[in-house]
């Protein structure tokens, strides 16, 4: 999983289209476990995302959210835009432009 730990408590995912995709999102799922760790993912190099990672990110989500800990989501392509707004996961999630707006916005918070 191309992950960059930024700081003891916050990880960058840099997120791929499948079956990467869910290869990464369950071992950031193992990372989660071990202790609270904030996590931007950057949804540059993805171009679709099926209803299975769908989930696997709403389980992540709220795994995260009870450790007190934030995920972000960075980098969306329309296609996966488009398939959060379907879903209405646009409104639980966080969204930036960029890992860099985004790791700001952790700062900020």
């Amino acid at each position: 999983m191309p992950l960059e730990r930024w700081s003891e408590k916050v990880v960058v995912v840099r997120l791929a289209d499948d079956p990467q995709l869910t290869e990464d999102l369950v071992a950031l799922e193992h990372v989660a476990q071990h202790g609270p760790t904030s996590a931007v993912l950057d949804f540059d190099g993805v171009h679709f995302i099926n209803s299975s990672n769908l989930a696997k990110l709403l389980k992540l989500r709220k795994k995260m959210t009870s450790d007190g800990t934030r995920l972000l989501l960075c980098g969306i392509r329309d296609q996966v835009w488009g398939a959060l707004l379907v879903t209405g996961l646009d409104k639980l999630f966080t969204v930036s432009d960029d890992v860099s707006t985004a790791l700001a916005t952790l700062q900020l918070q």
